[in-house]
């Protein structure tokens, strides 16, 4: 009596279990017609026949290499079960045929897959090649349904939801809302990301407030998503374009903040800080050679620590964390401005404020002009290419271009059109503050006074021969510089190519 092992399979999980009992039917039907015993049955549920590499086809190979003396045939439901690459599926089977001596029958085409017998290999074939083109067919109408909805309607198609979000409905009204308590910690993240803060504390503070992705490039992810800029990125299909397009949900982050956010990660990596409130000045001052100096503390002859900032290079700059933090607090004095001048910035500030709103709201316009003309010059690059007036290559070399140009204007009008309320009550809230600059700078927190010296010196504050010193440092704040180099705490002294107005002669 000839002996057989069967093997059955469905592709996906949602699938009736009626698939698995009607291919065993069938082959038990080929069992008994032909008097064959069956030795054992191999099962993957849900598993897709594009690749071999299935728990119980792995399994099934296994059990051959060792017990392939006692077995003919290898049964299945139809040859599709088996595979659905055509050209994988053949070499398989041959070397069922060729190194075990098993033979692959297809009950319900009545195929006996023999290398040694041309019908019937032809048969085998024609029958792989039918079923890998039924795949390639069912692959095309998907990923077209796929652009359609994510590229026409600007759908968002995935699973698992983006972290900030909710999804609602269902079937073609299926989309994002905003999760607001979510939201938050992702707006809090992009702002903590555009201030420079240190990626891992950002983590920190994500995590402390509810983010619940895992893994180590979670945090990454969220970062360069479009999702929350109201965009929805699209893989190209046969002769359209793939891009970022508009979609249908509200976005959480204005598209300027998630532009500036992809170019700053964009950049090359920087060397990592780590943020130490008894240090907070590490990785922002720098040694009068440039590089960053680092800071730890040392341990005193009583046992006591002290904290150092240190130059990486051994004869250069090691400076009390005390000494340094006194001077620069006294430097913070001097910066401090009077209620006389405090009023005149508000003036200024609020007369500036309004032109800059009346100049954006022109700009603002001028932009939306712009853009109608651009998205008009797309337009006629789509029906000349429909019309087929221009090629292909043509096409693709025009619409990345205009692509581009609609988003980036698209993003200016978005940040030129913005409110700025705010920044009136946060002038009137906060201006008063800087009549004590000490007092800003011991309340703030080790990240705000990080921020706080990257801005007024503009990333330019230097140590050398017991002093301070910066070519760059806000105007408003540096009128007694005079006051703090007499008293040895800060040289400013500006670069020669900086002009408050154009020379009166030379190039």
């Amino acid at each position: 009596m000839k002996r057989a092992i069967r093997y059955l399979r469905f592709s996906q999980l949602g699938q009736s279990n009626g698939s698995i009992e009607r291919q065993e039917l069938y082959t038990d039907q080929y069992i008994q017609h032909h008097n064959i015993q069956l030795v054992d049955t191999f099962i993957d549920r849900g598993k897709s026949a594009k690749t071999f590499d299935r728990p119980d086809f792995i399994k099934l190979q296994a059990f051959i290499a060792k017990h392939y003396k006692s077995v003919d045939y290898l049964l299945v439901d139809q040859l599709d079960r088996f595979s659905r690459d055509a050209g994988e599926a053949m070499n398989m089977v041959k070397q069922f045929q060729k190194k075990y001596s098993i033979q692959i029958v297809s009950v319900t085409e009545g195929i006996t897959f023999d290398y040694d017998t041309p019908g019937s290999f032809f048969r085998a074939g024609l029958q792989l090649l039918l079923a890998e083109e039924d795949n390639i067919n069912r692959s095309i109408k998907v990923r077209g349904g796929l652009y359609t909805a994510r590229a026409k309607e600007g759908r968002f198609l995935t699973r698992e939801k983006p972290f900030g979000y909710s999804k609602v409905g269902e079937g073609k009204q299926r989309h994002l809302e905003i999760n607001e308590e979510e939201a938050k910690v992702v707006r809090i993240v992009y702002d903590m990301f555009v201030r420079d803060v240190p990626l891992y504390k950002i983590k920190e503070k994500a995590y402390e407030l509810g983010f619940d992705r895992k893994g180590n490039m979670a945090l990454d992810r969220v970062l360069a998503n479009p999702v929350y800029a109201g965009l929805v990125k699209v893989e190209a299909f046969k002769d359209l374009p793939g891009g970022l397009f508009p979609a249908i949900h509200e976005a959480i982050i204005d598209k300027t903040t998630w532009q500036m956010v992809q170019s700053k990660m964009k950049k090359e990596d920087k060397v990592k800080v780590t943020v130490d409130d008894d240090i907070p000045l590490r990785g922002v001052l720098k040694c009068h050679c440039g590089a960053p100096l680092t800071g730890a503390p040392s341990r005193g002859k009583s046992g006591k620590y002290f904290y150092y900032y240190k130059c990486k290079h051994s004869k250069h700059n090691n400076i009390s964390a005390i000494k340094a933090h006194e001077q620069f607090l006294n430097v913070c004095d001097l910066m401090s401005i009077t209620e006389t001048n405090i009023k005149g910035i508000r003036n200024s500030c609020y007369s500036s404020i309004e032109l800059e709103m009346k100049a954006n709201k022109k700009k603002a316009l001028e932009k939306k002009q712009e853009l109608d003309e651009v998205q008009q010059k797309l337009n006629t690059v789509e029906e000349k290419w429909f019309k087929d007036e221009i090629n292909k290559d043509t096409y693709d070399r025009w619409y990345p271009v205009y692509s581009s140009q609609i988003l980036n204007l698209q993003t200016a009008i978005e940040r030129l059109s913005t409110n700025h309320g705010k920044v009136f009550e946060f002038l009137d809230a906060n201006l008063d503050m800087l009549s004590d600059m000490r007092y800003v700078y011991t309340e703030s927190d080790t990240l705000q006074k990080r921020e706080f010296v990257n801005m007024v010196f503009n990333k330019n504050l230097y140590y050398q021969n017991g002093i301070y010193r910066t070519p760059t440092m806000l105007d408003m704040l540096s009128h007694n510089a005079s006051k703090m180099e007499e008293k040895g705490y800060l040289i400013y002294q500006k670069k020669r190519d900086t002009f408050s107005s154009i020379p009166h002669s030379g190039r």
